[in-house]
């Protein structure tokens, strides 16, 4: 089905446009915030053509569509007559206040959602470059890995900067302000003292402001945003009107950017790296627990759309840590899906389901698993087991060898470059038997019958 054929149809069985508050999208996923969600027909919304599934969770409706969500999305805010950079028709209509857990989720997917591009394109040409390096193909010292270096690690060592326009727009406040909130804490002189190490701290109006390195945090910049929200609502609300053009922006600025520093920053700084101890104790706990809780949650955190919820923690780990434990867990995840959803394709006799699940499967090894788990494994209650199954033992495997990854890179089989050096073999191991145990328990317990009569 083409999309001036589908868009008609998703408005239509969410209730209308009348219906749609909010519009978004992550990689895979259309996210909606509805006015009423009870006028849902997810029956019809599943049967469409193209559509691979759907999720009703913690106020938001999510559709799965797959990697071409964004045309999708495009699509659908210019049928609704709004910016598809904005995706929001709330107008001054008061918000419907959500859980916190469901508030949460929100922010976290709305503010990574539109940034993911960068993030897994910068990251895969770092871990590229990694293997190149390790190889002896390119030297360290060369022009060619400055000027890689420079593409890859830049959207990282500037995420604030990425994070605050994207936080602008969940937040509903100024990009431009966000950006020089996020431009106070990249600003050098902040940056060189905390490199140096010789200041833990500056004064101003005998207030402490502590000297962190903000480069590649995430919590920190979230959090300044929020605030900067308020501020500017605030401020604005009580000037004058002839002074508010120039003053409103002057006097957010004066409070909101020492804010950030002197209280949000610190803070943010403080829990995200509260977050990535506690997945460190985990591990120092117990390996085994440690691949055991992350490789069982994995699977079923994809399916209800919150493992965005993880990216801050592994990206909290490499601006700490300059590594991280987490994310090659995800890549056992990934491959046990793949592995799972390949032994679906030979239990089927049906050319035109054969067809659907090895491009699932495929899809799931390329690091993009929703077709897979919704167009297959969700649909095969003992597929699905055996892919937690297998995702807990590639996750345990890793963890017991201490594998780690040292950049941010989308969990595929194309990221093994990444690994290449102390942990390759490793990775080659945990990579076959993620997919070996995945197709091996879905083979042996599903049924021919099972699969053939869908």
């Amino acid at each position: 089905m083409k999309d001036n054929e589908l868009i008609p149809l998703i408005i239509q069985y969410v209730g209308g446009q009348d219906n749609i508050k909010k519009v978004w999208h992550c990689m895979t996923r259309l996210r909606f915030d509805l006015h009423d969600f009870s006028k849902i027909e997810r029956d019809h919304i599943k049967e469409l053509q193209g559509i691979l599934g759907d999720q009703l969770t913690n106020d938001q409706y999510q559709i799965i569509i797959g990697t071409h969500v964004q045309n999708v999305h495009a699509a659908l805010t210019e049928e609704l007559g709004i910016d598809a950079g904005q995706s929001d028709k709330t107008g001054s209509e008061p918000v419907k206040k959500k859980g916190f857990f469901g508030a949460i989720l929100d922010i976290v997917s709305g503010v990574f959602g539109p940034i993911v591009p960068a993030i897994a394109g910068a990251g895969m040409i770092k871990g590229i470059l990694a293997g190149l390096i390790a190889l002896d193909v390119l030297s360290n010292e060369s022009d060619a890995v400055i000027i890689l270096d420079l593409v890859a690690s830049s959207v990282f060592y500037f995420l604030p900067f990425f994070l605050a326009a994207s936080a602008a727009k969940i937040f509903k406040t100024n990009p431009y302000l966000a950006l020089a909130v996020a431009g106070g804490f990249m600003y050098p002189s902040l940056l060189d003292a905390a490199k140096l190490g010789e200041v833990t701290q500056f004064s101003f109006m005998g207030l402490p402001v502590p000297v962190i390195n903000y480069s590649a945090t995430v919590i920190p910049i979230i959090l300044s945003v929020w605030a900067l929200s308020y501020i500017n609502k605030y401020v604005d609300q009580y000037m004058p009107n002839v002074l508010r053009t120039v003053f409103t922006p002057t006097l957010t600025l004066f409070i909101a950017i020492p804010f950030a520093l002197i209280a949000t920053g610190p803070l943010g700084a403080y829990v995200g790296s509260l977050l990535a101890s506690f997945i460190e104790l985990l591990f120092n706990l117990s390996p085994i627990l440690a691949g055991v809780v992350v490789g069982g949650i994995r699977p079923i955190a994809i399916v209800f759309g919150m493992h965005h919820a993880m990216t801050p923690i592994a990206l909290q780990n490499f601006a700490d840590n300059g590594f991280d434990m987490m994310m090659p867990m995800f890549l056992m995840t990934n491959m046990a899906i793949a592995g799972a959803t390949f032994a679906v394709f030979f239990k089927s006799k049906s050319k035109k389901e054969k067809s659907v699940v090895l491009s699932a499967g495929v899809s799931a090894l390329l690091g993009i698993t929703e077709p897979a788990l919704f167009g297959v494994l969700i649909k095969y209650k003992k597929a699905f087991i055996a892919c937690t199954i297998a995702s807990m033992a590639g996750a345990t495997f890793f963890a017991l060898l201490g594998v780690r990854i040292y950049g941010y890179i989308l969990s595929s089989i194309v990221s093994l470059v990444a690994y290449v050096g102390p942990y390759f073999w490793f990775a080659i191991l945990g990579i076959v038997l993620s997919i070996g145990i995945g197709f091996a328990v879905t083979y042996f317990t599903l049924k021919s019958k099972e699969v053939n009569s869908h």
